[in-house]
């Protein structure tokens, strides 16, 4: 079993071999979002650039963001010690494309990653889309065969 730190290692260097820039995780406590108390996702410090108000010097990012989640939308405070995976402090991984590709790479990267990189068996990893989204769900079906 991979320690957080061999895990984390793992993603980042991965995304960086596709062509990724490995980005820093940002301060908890956002100074240039009055929007948000605290940094609560790993695209928060690329929300300017998903709006388009921003260019990076890259197209591509990885990021292993430290998240703060004390209430509001995504709120699991009340399964926070009930559960053990249940926290409100935790890092997240995420990798981000700004206009560089979309859902059919990003799903290849996914599945490679777990499967490839991380050698867990394909038939003990559930796959879930949103509702309306058809498009990711034959992207699943077609090119991965799940």
């Amino acid at each position: 079993m991979l320690t957080g730190n061999q895990l984390r290692k793992k993603f980042l260097d991965y995304f960086a071999g596709k062509g990724h820039t490995v980005v820093k995780s940002s301060s908890l406590v956002p100074h240039n979002d009055p929007t948000l108390l605290f940094t609560n996702a790993g695209m928060n410090q690329f929300k300017d650039c998903f709006l388009g108000a921003e260019k990076r010097d890259y197209v591509r990012a990885a990021t292993a963001q430290k998240c703060v989640r004390a209430g509001g939308k995504h709120n699991d405070l009340e399964n926070v010690g009930r559960t053990a995976r249940h926290h409100t402090f935790f890092e997240m991984l995420g990798n981000f494309s700004f206009g560089d590709y979309f859902k059919k790479e990003a799903i290849a990267f996914a599945w490679e990653f777990l499967t490839q990189e991380l050698g867990i068996d394909k038939d003990r990893l559930y796959v879930s889309v949103y509702t309306d989204d058809d498009e990711a769900a034959d992207i699943w079906h077609k090119q991965e065969g799940v």
